[in-house]
Order: structure tokens, then sequence, then C-alpha cells
């Protein structure tokens, strides 16, 4: 049984990301993602689900409620999953938190970052708070139902949603959500002016 836990969790370790996912050109993320067409767990901008529904799936609020994606519905989503565990999320964090901040009062985006943490949510607020991340509330998913329903196998994964709910894109790895590359996929969205 040990051995079982050991595997599952290297495995987990291996899919979070590594120096050797960097793209060739040592700009991780965004700068130059690879089109993904096929459901697998490539890294990179994956369409194949466009179009899909948000899942109905509950996740912990930050005020220790329940609440579903559809809620977010009358204005484009980025739904963002990520561990504290997992060294290319935690790097990723900071730029989310600038786009949060950058719409946070203009109603053309949200951004939602939902840690799949098996810890309890404290921890969490514990986490971001330590990382300075102040703009981005503690959503937290420790029974992992979002990526589940997402299919999600690997950390980070983002999703862009349009304002009806549905899938535009996910992006399947670290990326810079402040660069000029991920203002013209979130503008897919509508999540980014044109």
């Amino acid at each position: 049984m040990r051995y079982h836990i050991l595997f599952a969790a290297l495995i987990a370790l291996a899919s979070c990301g590594g120096p050797g996912d960097q793209p060739a050109n040592g700009n991780a993320g965004v700068a130059a993602p690879a089109e993904v067409e096929t459901g697998g767990p490539a890294k990179g901008v994956d369409r194949s689900h466009k179009g899909a529904p948000a899942p109905a799936a509950l996740f912990d609020d930050p005020d220790g409620g329940r609440i579903a994606l559809t809620t977010f519905k009358g204005v484009p989503v980025l739904v963002n999953l990520w561990a504290s565990w997992c060294a290319p999320c935690v790097k990723e964090l900071p730029t989310l938190n600038a786009l949060s901040k950058k719409h946070r009062d203009d109603g053309m985006l949200g951004v939602i970052a939902i840690s799949e943490d098996s810890a309890p949510q404290a921890s969490v607020v514990s986490f971001l708070k330590s990382h300075k991340i102040d703009d981005l509330a503690p959503y937290h998913d420790p029974g992992m139902r979002i990526s589940g329903a997402l299919n999600a196998q690997i950390l980070p994964t983002s999703v862009l949603y349009d304002a009806q709910g549905k899938e535009v894109w996910r992006f399947v790895g670290e990326a810079d959500w402040t660069s000029a590359e991920a203002a013209r996929l979130l503008a897919e969205g509508g999540g980014e002016a044109r």
C-alpha cells in the first residue's frame, strides 16, 4: 500500500511540470503555446472542449460556503486550478494576481484560482497571504471535484469560459497571464480588449 501512495505522489509531481517541461525557447507558458487538438495531457492551448458548459461540481468559496462555476455566468471567467505543492502553479500565481487586479472593476474578466490542495482552507488563505497574492480569493476544492469534472490531469490548468459559461479553451501548464499572447487568447472569450 505504501508503494502505491508513493507512486501516485510521484506521478502527481511529474504531472505538475518541471524544468524539462519548459519550451525550447526558454520561456515558460504562453510565450509560444502549442495548439493541442486532442484531449490528451499535452501542454499548451487545448480547444478540444470548446463549447462545453462549465461543470456543476461544487467547491468552497472564500467564506467557507459551497459554490459552482455556473454562478459566474454573465462575464468571461478564467478558472485556474493550482496547488501549493506545484512549483509551476506557484510561479504563475503572481501573473494571475496581476490579471485579476487589472480586471477587478471593469467587468471584462473574472479570475478564479481554485486550490486543489487537500489541506484545510485556512492553509490556502495563509499560503496566498505569505506569497503576497492579494487579489485572488481563496477558492478551494480539497475533493478535486472541479479537476475531476474537467478531467484536468496536469496542474496548473486554466480554463476560459465565455459570458454564457461555455468553454472557449483550456491552457495546460504554466503561463504568464500578463503577456501579450495571453491577452490575445483571453480576447477570444471577450476577456481582454481586442
